[in-house]
């Protein structure tokens, strides 16, 4: 998948060549004005690429058939744009659902175009109404986060197979119980800690400082000792560097880092990544008695809500409230016999013969 990204300095991109010069503009207004990250921008680009690919065929200005490279949408202009309207809208959001995008993944591409359109309309006015006004496509449907079990992050740190042990062994540590998303750990300098505290710079450019606990300082410890012996550091601020090149890891060298590590242990082929070992700190912090808020603050969420899906992963807590029942040691009752039943019947009868004698 092309990107605007720039893969050696993914805080900056490359000039957009591909889109139409209003996509562009609006792309600096998130940019410079709005001041968004360059990976929210990216994603942006590709998802308003996609539609105006779309369009163009739609349009009938290329064929169905053609490579999505190969569609030139440098020529559209204003004008076109303006005559966008929701017919366009929903039959783009229904091509994305045939394409097996899932909710999730429409939700994103419609509010990509929300975002586009509403500029178009009120900060420039180079369009009078907004084709996406009023178009939703309701709620996602909400799933469980994928985690590791305690027993399972163990079993991950037990089993780090790697030429690089001491960083590779941090860099899982850190996920597993600071939950930082991939970006923010590639992103930490050594400048970042002070104390027992890191500061990590998450969305949007916003900080946040997380305590450390005994298990990362002694992982950055061990790490640091081996980081100063190497010869060729050339990215002297970098936390965590390439052993050959002494540059600072890319997001994708952690990916394959992760990877390897999870085979390693048994546990690839599961769907875990970086990010699930994000869940998976926020899920043993959760079940270790760590309230909504404080969690909020440690994941750098903007609101609880976001923070309140992992009540619903607590499976210990639900396990102990069912035993907790009065009931949950009865064991099983043998049903009657026939004779059994017969039996209690005739007993069940001189009882009420005896009652009716005594009164």
């Amino acid at each position: 998948m092309s990107s605007y990204i720039d893969t050696v300095h993914p805080e900056r991109h490359t000039p957009y060549l591909d889109i139409p010069d209003d996509v562009i503009e609006y792309l600096h207004y998130l940019d410079f004005v709005k001041l968004r990250s360059p990976r929210t921008v990216n994603g942006y680009y590709l998802d308003l690429r996609g539609f105006f690919r779309y369009m163009m065929i739609q349009w009938g200005r290329a064929d169905a058939t053609a490579k999505p490279e190969e569609i030139d949408l440098t020529k559209i202009d204003s004008k076109d744009i303006a005559g966008i309207g929701k017919r366009d809208i929903f039959g783009y959001l229904d091509y994305a659902r045939s394409a097996n995008n899932g909710s999730k993944a429409r939700a994103r591409k419609l509010s990509a175009l929300k975002g586009f359109f509403g500029y178009m309309c009120t900060q420039v006015n180079k369009i009078t109404q907004d084709p996406t006004e009023n178009v939703s496509l309701g709620a996602p449907k909400k799933t469980l986060p994928k985690y590791l079990t305690e027993s399972e992050s163990l079993e991950l740190l037990n089993n780090i197979q790697s030429d690089f042990y001491e960083r590779d062994f941090c860099i899982i540590t850190l996920f597993l119980n600071c939950g930082m998303r991939l970006a923010e750990l590639v992103s930490i300098d050594l400048g970042d800690f002070r104390d027992d505290t890191i500061r990590i710079t998450g969305k949007g450019g916003k900080e946040r400082l997380v305590y450390l606990n005994d298990a990362c300082k002694q992982a950055l410890e061990r790490y640091a000792k081996v980081r100063g012996g190497l010869v060729n550091l050339s990215d002297k601020d970098a936390l965590f560097v390439s052993k050959r090149t002494g540059k600072r890891l890319t997001a994708r060298r952690v990916e394959q880092i992760v990877a390897r590590c999870l085979q390693s242990a048994g546990l690839s082929g599961r769907g875990f990544s970086p990010h699930k070992l994000r869940h998976t700190a926020a899920t043993l912090m959760y079940q270790g008695g760590v309230d909504m808020l404080a969690l909020k603050e440690i994941l750098g969420h903007e609101n609880v809500s976001t923070t309140q899906i992992y009540t619903h992963i607590n499976q210990q807590q639900l396990r102990e409230a069912v035993q907790a029942s009065p009931l949950a040691r009865q064991r099983f009752i043998e049903p009657k016999s026939a004779d059994q039943k017969a039996d209690g019947a005739g007993d069940q009868s001189a009882a009420e013969d005896a009652e009716k004698k005594e009164k």
